[in-house]
């Protein structure tokens, strides 16, 4: 079965960084887009970054530059490193697989980690 495991969640400082790692089992890795996404109190869940079997990435305004997504193909991993942490950051943070089927998107999500940006 397909599993979508976070790490690296927990309380930074701000100014801070944290890296958050994604790993990922029983699916074609490189058949997928792998992202980001979070969730914060009260809002809607989106996208933070996110990085195509070919390395292309893309990123939300508000993380350019301060975060970066890469992937590791042999380790069936992704990373979100996030440097520059303010409170605003402070979300649930959901790693996400899609890739397009014959008749619909398919995703997969993780189980959320919890990022808190706070002195």
């Amino acid at each position: 079965q397909v599993q979508l495991v976070e790490s690296g969640g927990g309380l930074v400082q701000p100014g801070g960084s944290l890296r958050l790692s994604c790993a990922v089992s029983g699916m074609i890795f490189g058949d997928y887009t792998m992202g980001w996404y979070r969730q914060a109190p009260g809002k809607q869940r989106e996208l933070v970054a996110a990085i195509t079997s070919g390395g292309r990435t893309n990123y939300a305004d508000s993380v350019k530059d301060r975060f970066t997504i890469s992937r590791d193909d042999a380790k069936t991993t992704v990373y979100l490193q996030m440097n520059s942490l303010s409170p605003e950051d402070t979300a649930v943070y959901y790693c996400n697989a899609r890739r397009q089927g014959w008749t619909r998107l398919i995703d997969y999500w993780g189980q959320g980690t919890q990022v808190t940006v706070s002195s």
